[in-house]
């Protein structure tokens, strides 16, 4: 996609679960995951994340049967680097790749909890964790271009003649690659996204804060001659009047403590999460900021995960969302509450209203030129 075009991202699961509806049931549900994937596609959707936590179920796998079911759909691949080989995953990326026919993007996420990292037994700490993801894009981006075997040596890996026979089908600049989405807001992360991010990703910031990370990451990233594009995550909450949006957006908040105390959850915290804490940060502020902005989830469970919502028509969000265009973001990653009919309903105006708005204002821009 060019600099300017818009994508949309949605997110699926093994089974129907958020903040307000406890998952039961098998932790893979083939038939929901099927259905979940292509609603996607059908609302129109670019691409879904498939998102990874050490107790879930894979998402490498999950990313191969849901490409298996779909035909247009791209993909958004969690993975934490640290405990596959940088050789073997860019060995798996690749046939990914292959098999899904050129569909496939990494959402490359170093890890902003200690707790979910010792889970799989890795033991560095936040920072030390950005420096080893580092060096394994580095490695993999030898792996996918190298045209014989080459050696490495560093801080975290070491290999002797590594090579893959397979690369990807897409290319950046002609040469093989899968495209890189980067997550990470602290002092540690920035100058890794500025390497190697084609799309950094940020979750529901206000539009202040977004300003202000997306300047850091494009100075970063100019540093080493590169461009950047920018992706933020909403969960936005639709209704026909802005009355009833914000009575739903109500109900979903009672809703998740309700929840949350029947299982046992507190409030909870953002751990080692800079994200989380940029969060909190603007929930701090009030519940409601910019036009639409609406921070009481985030702040009920610690800032944990892309959880601020934009509340009002789908008209209003979609010119909320091109506030955030204007600043030069150009995916949205949005998922509800409702999992999967909100992705259905998001299809309905959400999506085409939004496409709209932002190609009247680059037609706009071109008139001006």
């Amino acid at each position: 996609m060019s600099q300017n075009d818009v994508e949309f991202i949605g997110m699926i699961q093994g089974q129907k679960v958020s903040e307000i509806h406890a998952a039961k049931g098998p932790a893979i549900d083939r038939d929901y995951v099927r259905a979940f994937a292509q609603a996607h596609e059908n609302a129109g959707f670019d691409r879904v994340l498939v998102p990874h936590h050490s107790t879930s179920p894979d998402a490498t796998l999950t990313v191969a049967y849901a490409a298996s079911v779909t035909e247009r759909i791209h993909f958004m691949l969690a993975h934490r680097p640290g405990f596959v080989a940088p050789t073997l995953a860019a060995r798996q990326f690749a046939s990914l790749d292959q098999f899904s026919g050129g569909r496939l993007g990494v959402h490359y996420i170093s890890g902003g909890s200690d707790e979910e990292q010792k889970r799989d037994g890795d033991w560095l700490d936040h920072d030390q964790r950005y420096a080893r993801t580092d060096e394994y894009l580095e490695v993999l981006h030898k792996v996918w271009t190298a045209e014989k075997p080459f050696d490495h040596e560093g801080a975290h890996y070491r290999f002797q003649n590594a090579f893959s026979e397979v690369k990807p089908v897409q290319t950046r600049h002609g040469k093989p690659h899968v495209p890189v989405y980067f997550g990470g807001a602290s002092e540690a992360a920035i100058p890794v996204a500025g390497k190697y991010a084609d799309v950094y990703a940020l979750w529901g910031e206000s539009l202040d804060q977004a300003r202000e990370l997306t300047t850091r990451v494009r100075a970063e990233a100019a540093r080493h001659g590169r461009s950047v594009r920018f992706s933020v995550s909403f969960r936005p909450i639709l209704a026909d009047t802005e009355e009833a949006a914000w009575a739903r957006a109500e109900n979903i908040l009672a809703e998740t403590k309700r929840l949350r105390v029947v299982q046992g959850y507190n409030r909870g915290g953002p751990q080692q999460s800079e994200g989380a804490k940029r969060l909190l940060a603007a929930a701090e502020k009030g519940s409601r900021l910019d036009k639409r902005l609406w921070t009481a989830v985030a702040q009920e469970i610690g800032g944990r995960s892309n959880s601020t919502a934009l509340v009002g028509t789908p008209e209003q969000v979609a010119d909320a969302l091109l506030d955030y265009y204007d600043l030069g973001v150009t995916t949205f990653l949005i998922r509800g509450f409702d999992p999967l009919e909100d992705a259905t309903d998001y299809g309905r105006a959400l999506i085409p209203r939004t496409r709209e708005l932002v190609a009247q204002r680059l037609q706009s821009q071109r008139k001006a030129a």
